[in-house]
Order: C-alpha cells, then structure tokens, then sequence
C-alpha cells in the first residue's frame, strides 16, 4: 500500500519530536503492509514549512530504515495568502513526490467564498488538487454541495483510514462511507501522526473498504492511485462526477450552492 498523507517526520509539526519515533512509525508502516509513504508536514500559521530541513531529515530517516520503505516528500498545505503565494514560483517545493499532485488542508473554523477561485488558480499552476480529510471537517460536511462541486471541476478527494473505522467519531465515519459510496473518494491515507493515537497503518481500513466496496476499489484507493499520485499519472481510478448544480435535492428542489 501507499500512504500519501503522513507526518512522520521528526521535529517539523505535531508528528514525532524524535527519530526514533519516526523509525518506530516506520517500523509499524512496514508490519502493515505499505511499501511507500509520503512525508506531509503541515505548512499553516502553526508550523513554518522549510523544504531543505525537509528533505535533510528525510534523508536522516531513509538511511535509518533502509530499503525497507520507501520515503518521499510533499506537504500538509494550507490555503494560506502567503502560502498561495509562494507555491506560484516553486510549485514542487509543496507536491508529492515533487510531481503535480498537492494536498489541500482547509481550516476548520471557516472557508471564505472566494476559495473557489484559489482552487482554479492553484490547478492553473498544473496542480492536481486532493482535499485531504473532508469529512473531519465540519464546514464542509455541513455544506458537501460545495465539495460535490469542486470534485466536479476536477479536485480529489483523501479520506483518513481512521475515518472509515470509526476512530474519528460516528460523523467522519458518516461521511468517508457515504462519499466512498457516490464514488467521490481517491485515495485512502493515514495521516499519522505517531504510534498508538494516530498510526501509521491502513490494512484494517483496505480490509473494511474491500468488504464494503470490493476489491478492485479498495486497490484503487489504497494502492494504485496513491502510485500514481507518488509518480505524478493521471489517475487510474476516477469515477465521474454529475454536475451538482443539476442534481436534485432531497426535497426535489434543484439544489443552491452555499458559501460559508
């Protein structure tokens, strides 16, 4: 398997403070069956991104587990004004793998109606957007017309393994199965952030995932359109999605689209 969304990297963010809990991360990663994991500190007014210290203690961890995993790096990115602003000139200082595929971290507390625009720039740039966690946000859970919309005009969409098993509350676990369900899901990763309260593991969830919607699906999510995310491809999995501005709402009225 091959986890996209990770913060195993020590001493950057809220993930581990040592290289030995990275190595035991890694150690765990292993056990489970993932075979690449992509290194995705956060870059939000919390944690100030640097990609030289980056790739140096990607490095310094590669070295500790050898070939027996294989490392990249990319980013936790928040729609910030300057970080908008720097990803513009270096757009692979943020990406998987430094090859088009951007994770987008949205704030919990608001997403301003101007976000559709950011996106549009962003995928001008030759970004392939993916929407990291959408179900543990409340904003878009309370408003899905809108991630309904962006799916449409081409973003993706990460849900955390944890999600899918319940270990982020009933109303995550609500909405990583119903998304899972239309169709609207890419990829599953672990946003790890250590060993024991949020690890970096996934066969349980590809287990639950392929009991619900089959193989071929959990492969896809949880194997090949991670490897293609990691190598910069198309996707190989991609469901199509309906315009929402036609779809009818529940109680038949088309439905509005609402910016929050």
């Amino acid at each position: 398997m091959v986890d996209i969304h990770c913060h195993i990297l020590p001493g950057l963010d809220d993930g581990p403070d040592l290289l030995s809990e990275s190595v035991a991360m890694a150690e765990m990663a292993i056990a489970d069956g993932i075979t690449h994991v992509v290194a995705t500190p956060h870059a939000n007014s919390m944690f100030e991104f640097s990609s030289e210290a980056v790739k140096r203690i990607r490095g310094e961890l590669q070295d500790a587990v050898g070939g027996r995993l294989i490392l990249a790096t990319g980013c936790d990115f928040h729609l910030s004004f300057e970080n908008i602003r720097d990803i513009a000139s270096n757009t692979a200082k943020y990406t998987i793998n430094q090859q088009s595929y951007l994770l987008i971290e949205f704030a919990d507390f608001a997403i301003p109606p101007t976000m559709d625009e950011t996106l549009h720039q962003l995928q001008l740039l030759g970004l392939s957007l993916v929407i990291t966690h959408p179900e543990r946000n409340r904003l878009i859970c309370s408003h899905p017309d809108r991630l309904r919309r962006w799916l449409y005009r081409g973003c993706y969409v990460q849900v955390t393994a944890q999600s899918v098993l319940g270990q982020f509350g009933e109303r995550a676990q609500k909405y990583a199965l119903q998304w899972l369900d239309e169709g609207m899901v890419h990829f599953v990763a672990s946003d790890a952030h250590d060993t024991k309260r949020r690890p970096l593991q996934l066969r349980k969830a590809y287990e639950a995932v392929s009991e619900r919607r089959g193989e071929e699906v959990a492969e896809a999510l949880f194997q090949n359109n991670p490897m293609a995310a990691f190598e910069g491809r198309p996707l190989p999995y991609e469901p199509e999605q309906p315009d929402p501005a036609t779809q009818p709402s529940r109680s038949g009225r088309r439905k509005r689209f609402l910016f929050f």
